[in-house]
């Protein structure tokens, strides 16, 4: 490009810009979008106030650098990465200006979020029609980038039906509002006019047909709507400054019908008649494939009852009248079978598989899937030829897919396993032929490519396939009128770059130590980091999930699973980080709260927990370690050697001095806590119980054993008064856990080891086992028997439970807790590795009025114990956990995790309980 990156900085600084960063971490971070591509970026820009937005680009125009701008970085297509300076909306511009509940609209910056919009437009019964499956942490201004439309747009329309004003710094250097008299407006205005008839017969043909420019909107019988023919335009003509959008009337009478087919096809031929049978009455009309729902299931997801078939169309209707409307679709569907879903969890819960589609398609098959061949639609009377035709084509390429969509606009969705391997061109060659093969068939049913994610890099170059020479010199005439210089978003839509440059999978992988253990990606840690495709669930402003706490926190791309999944990759096969030592890495990694979230809550299964513990692991082996891994990293060994001593270690940590330098030399913040340790371990004091043979084994965990064993006596009691002897295990058995979070994997393997050969006989001899503590169950069911071949470790895994796990297998009726209020903070393990359904299942039945807090406690282990996160780990607490105890005042507050109830204790001063106490205290 020829500009130093200090000079770039220097000028975007000179103009007010100071949000600016050209480090490797940053580069990184926003190399990738949720595409197949990967461009590195000079700089990365985060402007503060909309005024920002044309200094950037003068800036980039004076010094002749590519501009890109992204949203939530969630694009498909790869529009929204650049090689110049990528502007990131998102961390800053996103203030809702204004609602007018009169008028219908609301005023809003590029970066705010869907659903950000949502919540401010709910209470005045208001909603922005569009919804993507990316409706948690997509952004307006990618929407307007890309020509959005979700599963509603059947409803409610696509984005450019729904913006109804934009300001705009068009690459000309020119802003100006689209109701306004400008240039651009003008010029344009006149480039239609002289081709009236040919964009009338081109252009506008069926609703999903957004590749290209979508000219129709200038045409006078269409009102010359500049804002909706700039919508759609992935960036390339003008950067937005401030949107008017148009919101509706959100109808509560919704009514969901799923129908059942034997295939996806024949799901398809049913569409018109589906919609011939209401018709501009339906809000939506989805296709779903059952492998996806397989995975759903497979995936731990809660999956409710679905009618006989192969695939299936989810058609939601709304009014007042939707019951009627409802059985007119299933008397035209010709379905194998049907099903209404009234009760809208259920509605809600079908509706979030369907959400999360991209990211389970990405692992629907036996090699990885990708995006590409994305969105493509046709007029949908075609779409069932369309679909077998498509079938045909991935057949003769030896290629697969699991397609899926909004079959009511014609619209599918397909991750397609590509060849790519690391360093291998094949893998191009395959998906060069294939795109190529399908945008020439797809152009004989008057199809487009895309439906509504945008060209971008993956499908620009084929738009002379879908369009004639004719309407491709208008998209160039175009490009010449709003950006002559080609300075925003260069090599896409004009002048495009090729559909196989810079496809990230093909990339060569550095040479790096095999993993200790990840079973799951074969032993690679690359390919384990490339499981994060970019959908970017975990950048979700606000989740109901335990993923990604940290990001929750800060609302930074590097405290992100994506973020620190595009860092790994670079680590591990790109060109900006050096290795996983790389100071970048670690930088990304250190606010990660190994909380597991990601491994459950991520579609794509990234498990950023033992990721990090592996690079951990590779960093640091046979090295001098952080302290705080000799000491918190290996607590449970200090707390047996230090159990005979545990008065005396007790009356020294009460002296204010002893315990600051306890603290220091711990590498412990010094405004934590240190738990006591108990006078008498669990183990010691259980020998006092009945010595026939048990009916339930506890297993005596290290913090459980050392820190907290009441909680071991009340289970004991807990367990008798429901009929059942249960004894502790007397023998000591660690899971490791310290040890893997801080990558110590060696160690932590021997020690798994040595407790699985502990803990099998007890499995082995039928009767059950059961845990206390969630983190140390959760190890011993999932790192446990990724460290370790030792098919004990299985069984082991295999057979322990939890306390509510039991007592609901056994059937125990719990104690009457009506009227008793519980705020309940369910262990990040317990939530993503366990489960906490049985739980909730018993409070449920005994009548508990509870408050379930979604997130993570923000102490994990060590991690909000060591100096320097002090700060994070409150900041997460105070997303979810410490409100949710402040709104509830004189609620029992439930935390059978030690971190949960210490962080409790240290933060607001409120004393837990575990699951045993609260349960035994009433039996």
């Amino acid at each position: 490009m020829g500009v130093e990156s200090t000079d770039l900085l220097a000028e975007l600084r000179r103009r007010g810009v100071d949000d600016v960063s050209d480090a490797s971490l940053t580069r990184a971070l926003y190399s990738s979008d949720a595409s197949l591509y990967r461009v590195v970026p000079q700089a990365v820009a985060r402007p503060r106030d909309p005024d920002e937005l044309p200094a950037v680009l003068e800036a980039a125009r004076e010094l002749g650098v590519p501009v890109t701008m992204r949203g939530a970085g969630t694009s498909i297509a790869g529009n929204a990465v650049g090689p110049g300076i990528v502007v990131d909306t998102h961390r800053h511009l996103n203030r809702v200006l204004d609602i007018d509940p009169e008028a219908g609209t609301a005023r809003v910056q590029p970066g705010v979020v869907h659903a950000q919009l949502q919540r401010a437009a709910a209470p005045h019964a208001l909603r922005f029609g569009p919804d993507p499956s990316t409706h948690t942490r997509c952004t307006i201004g990618g929407m307007i980038g890309n020509n959005a439309c979700g599963s509603r747009a059947l409803g409610y329309g696509r984005t450019a039906d729904n913006v109804t004003g934009l300001k705009v710094a068009f690459g000309t250097g020119e802003v100006a509002r689209t109701g306004e008299h400008s240039k651009a407006r003008v010029a344009l205005e006149a480039l239609a006019d002289d081709h009236l008839a040919h964009i009338r017969t081109t252009f506008g043909r069926f609703s999903r047909q957004v590749s290209g420019y979508s000219l129709e909107h200038l045409l006078p019988e269409q009102g010359r709507r500049l804002e909706r023919f700039l919508v759609g335009s992935e960036g390339t003509l003008g950067m937005v400054q401030e949107a008017t959008v148009r919101l509706v009337g959100d109808e509560p009478h919704r009514r969901l019908v799923v129908l059942g087919y034997p295939s996806m096809a024949e799901a398809a031929d049913a569409v018109p008649g589906v919609l011939d049978a209401a018709p501009g009455r339906l809000i939506a009309c989805e296709g779903l494939d059952a492998r996806i729902v397989d995975l759903a299931k497979a995936s731990g997801t809660s999956v409710p009852a679905l009618p006989h078939g192969g695939g299936w169309l989810f058609v939601e209707v709304a009014g007042s009248d939707s019951a009627a409307l409802a059985a007119d679709v299933i008397s035209s569907a010709e379905a194998l079978d049907h099903r209404e879903v009234i009760d809208p969890g259920e509605a809600a819960a079908l509706w979030r598989i369907r959400e999360d589609g991209a990211g389970l398609a990405a692992r629907s098959l036996e090699t990885p899937a990708y995006p590409g061949w994305e969105d493509a639609a046709v007029p949908p009377p075609q779409l069932g030829t369309w679909l077998r035709e498509f079938e045909e084509l991935l057949s003769e390429h030896g290629l697969h897919g699991v397609p899926y969509g909004h079959f009511g606009d014609g619209c599918v969705h397909v991750r397609v396993d590509f060849p790519f391997a690391p360093g291998d061109p094949r893998g191009n060659q395959v998906f060069r032929e294939f795109m190529t093969a399908c945008a020439r068939r797809l152009s004989e049913h008057g199809g487009s490519l895309s439906g509504e994610h945008g060209d971008g890099r993956a499908r620009s170059e084929l738009l002379p396939l879908m369009y004639d020479a004719e309407s491709i010199r208008l998209f160039g005439a175009v490009k010449q009128i709003c950006d002559p210089g080609g300075v925003l978003n260069p090599g896409v839509l004009v002048d495009p770059a090729p559909i196989d440059a810079d496809v990230r999978p093909n990339r060569p992988s550095k040479p790096v130590t095999p993993a200790l253990r990840l079973l799951h990606d074969g032993g690679s840690l690359a390919e384990a980091a490339h499981r994060c495709t970019g959908v970017g669930k975990c950048v979700a402003p606000k989740t109901g999930g335990v993923m990604c706490p940290s990001y929750l926190a800060t609302s930074e791309e590097k405290d992100s699973t994506r973020g620190r999944a595009r860092v790994l990759q670079e680590a591990l096969d790109g060109s900006v980080v050096d290795g996983l030592a790389d100071p970048a890495v670690h930088e990304a990694l250190d606010l990660c709260l190994s909380c597991k979230g990601c491994a459950s809550d991520c579609p794509t299964g990234v498990d950023m927990a033992t990721y990090k513990a592996e690079v951990l692991h590779q960093t640091y082996r046979g090295k001098r370690r952080p302290r705080s891994h000799y000491t918190l990293g290996r607590l449970p060994r200090w707390a047996k050697l230090g159990a005979p001593l545990a008065r005396v270690a007790n009356a020294m940590l009460g002296v204010r001095p002893l315990a600051g330098l306890a603290r220091a030399v711990a590498g412990i913040d010094q405004r934590r806590s240190i738990p006591a340790f108990a006078r008498r371990t669990l183990r010691a004091g259980a020998r006092e119980y009945s010595r026939l043979e048990p009916d339930v084994w506890i297993w005596a965990d290290s913090f459980t054993d050392h820190f907290l064993p009441d909680r071991g006596h009340a289970a004991i009691r807990l367990l008798e008064a429901a009929g059942l002897r249960a004894r502790v295990i007397e023998q000591d058995a660690c899971c490791g856990l310290t040890w893997v979070t801080t990558g110590q994997l060696d160690e932590a393997r021997a020690i798994v080891e040595q407790s699985a050969a502990v803990l099998a006989p007890y499995v082995e001899s039928g009767v059950p086992v059961i845990g206390l503590e969630p983190s140390c169950l959760a190890t011993l069911r999932s790192d446990a028997v990724e460290l370790t071949d030792d098919p004990r470790a299985r069984e082991v895994a295999a057979g322990v439970r939890t306390l509510g796990e039991l007592l609901v297998e056994v059937g125990w009726t719990p104690p009457d807790l009506t009227g008793v209020e519980v705020v309940a903070q369910p262990h990040c393990h317990h939530a993503a590795v366990l489960g906490w359904a049985a739980d909730e299942k018993l409070l449920a039945d005994a009548g508990a009025k509870v408050t379930k807090v979604p997130g993570c406690c923000g102490l994990a282990g060590n991690f909000g114990m060591e100096k320097g996160h002090y700060e994070v780990s409150k900041a997460v607490a105070e997303t979810h956990l410490l409100p949710a105890v402040r709104e509830h005042p004189g609620a029992v507050v439930l935390a059978d995790g030690m971190s949960c109830s210490h962080q409790l204790d240290d933060l607001a001063g409120v004393p837990s309980v575990h699951l045993a106490e609260l349960l035994a205290a009433r039996v």
